[in-house]
């Protein structure tokens, strides 16, 4: 576990929530916020977030849709009990259960109408890992991206959505583990600035769904055409999700 010097307090939307992370470890930026801001859930349905690390995506859509049921699967103990800490101290009723998602716990094999995750972002081998072994973990990609989505559409309920945010360099992989079982799929580029290529995707798709795939405009993050100094520079509709915990402008699924 984490000792008090290890961690530190950050806000998320703009000061509605609290959450504790660790200094070194894997620290959530604005993909959990962005990946909550989309999930079309609506007060009493459930939630299952894989992966959920210190809580934030559960944490930023509870604080956007109040009545939600929530879990979340963590594999790394110390994260999992961060995220318990995270939600008891902003008020969330958050069920975090520890396991691997390629052999889901007993107390998760149910049916929810809505499956989130922002899997590792760094394929297997390659590249220089992270000094942390929390953080090498949490970005660095051991369970293939297809068994996420599997996982996921397994615990789906019918015409249950999943919501995924990834790098964009995974869709073909993302798209090819979505099988029969899947549709109604929408695909959101999310553009760092207006003329640079999309780094990031948001892919939503509907348990049975049958309505055509469907590409959205890019949503651009950031004013400008690079970065100008220290101060921050996200468009009006970027800074309305991660400062005032607002919703997508767009229906997504």
């Amino acid at each position: 576990m984490f000792a008090p010097d290890e961690l530190t307090s950050d806000g998320f939307l703009g000061g509605r929530l609290t959450v504790l992370q660790p200094r070194r470890g894997y620290r959530a930026a604005t993909d959990p916020v962005l990946l909550a801001a989309a999930v079309p859930a609506s007060a009493g349905q459930s939630v299952l977030e894989l992966g959920c690390g210190a809580g934030v995506a559960s944490l930023c859509l509870a604080a956007r849709v109040p009545g939600l049921r929530l879990a979340g699967l963590e594999l790394q103990p110390a994260y999992a009990a961060l995220a318990r800490e995270n939600a008891a101290m902003n008020g969330v009723a958050l069920e975090v259960v520890e396991g691997d998602l390629s052999a889901m716990p007993a107390a998760l094999r149910q049916s929810f109408d809505h499956v989130i995750a922002n899997p590792p972002y760094y394929p297997a081998g390659g590249g220089t890992g992270a000094a942390d072994p929390g953080r090498e973990r949490a970005m660095r990609e051991e369970t293939p991206l297809a068994t996420w989505i599997e996982a996921a559409v397994r615990r789906l309920a019918p015409r249950g959505v999943l919501s995924l945010i990834f790098g964009a360099d995974r869709l073909p992989d993302a798209l090819a583990a979505l099988d029969g079982r899947m549709g109604s799929s929408v695909l959101l580029p999310l553009q760092p600035r207006e003329g640079r290529p999309a780094k990031r995707v948001i892919l939503q798709s509907r348990k049975g769904g049958r309505a055509p795939f469907r590409l959205l405009p890019p949503f651009v993050l950031h004013e400008g055409a690079q970065h100008d100094g220290d101060r921050e520079s996200f468009s009006p509709a970027a800074a309305h999700i991660l400062r005032n915990g607002g919703e997508f402008p767009f229906r997504l699924i």
